[in-house]
């Protein structure tokens, strides 16, 4: 698991973290889902504020959102109407044995103790039941956002995370992975937002986070694919990870 202390440092920016994190291609959830019956019994798990709860309740999902960081909790709760929310982590959530369709998870498996949590999620799963974690990534193909990903010391790829997940314990079958490709629109002062979502961010000291703020003021300032735009226009890769409980 990496540091406690980035893990759980979400909370003191719920509101900025919901507003600014991008959302998860339709696409993408239900290709995640294929073959369970609508509706099924889900956990969102590492929840954070919802954004991946609500995703799935659009597509007339039952979903359990497990949190451990009562500040992303309570965004969670506040903006999530049909979410039912319970504090806990991946590695013990307050759910029965076989209680899921599937367990799903957005931006937050590389925070777990994966043998604790790989474990957990087979208990709560019922038997031939999916686990899908998914991740947004910025496409780094473009240089601005290569550079934006430097200065805010953001070091997932695709190519990475296929090479470092290669299962999930012995009670998973071999993943199966998918991509889907989107955007979102934000405006300068809004993706600045973004970036002051990142961990690092939030724990760095107020000298680094002058750093990375002027550090981005520049990029937006002077990179000729980003001066004088209203709107930016940040593309994204959503790498999708699908296994079942054998």
């Amino acid at each position: 698991m990496t540091d406690p202390t980035q893990a759980l440092s979400f909370g003191t920016a719920a509101v900025d973290y919901d507003r600014y994190r991008p959302r998860y291609p339709p696409a993408a959830l239900r290709w995640a889902l294929a073959g369970i019956d609508v509706p099924a019994q889900l956990v969102d798990l590492g929840a954070g504020t919802g954004i991946l709860a609500r995703g799935l309740l659009t597509l007339g999902h039952r979903v359990t959102a497990v949190e451990p960081d009562p500040g992303m909790r309570a965004q969670l709760t506040s903006v999530s109407t049909g979410v039912r929310a319970l504090a806990g982590g991946a590695e013990a959530m307050s759910l029965p044995e076989g209680y899921a369709d599937a367990v799903l998870t957005g931006q937050a498996y590389h925070w777990f103790d994966r043998p604790r949590a790989h474990a957990e999620i087979a208990r709560v799963l019922r038997p031939g039941g999916v686990f899908a974690p998914l991740w947004n990534l910025r496409d780094d193909a473009y240089a601005w956002v290569a550079e934006l990903s430097r200065i805010a010391e953001i070091g997932d790829t695709v190519e990475h995370l296929r090479q470092s997940v290669t299962d999930f314990g012995d009670s998973f079958t071999s993943p199966e992975w998918a991509e889907f490709t989107h955007t979102t629109t934000l405006t300068p002062d809004e993706l600045l937002g973004l970036v002051r979502t990142r961990s690092h961010y939030l724990t760095a000291t107020p000298k680094r986070r002058a750093e990375v703020d002027r550090e981005v003021r520049t990029l937006l300032r002077t990179h000729p694919d980003l001066a004088t735009r209203d709107t930016i226009t940040l593309p994204y890769t959503t790498l999708a990870a699908r296994t079942r409980k054998s």
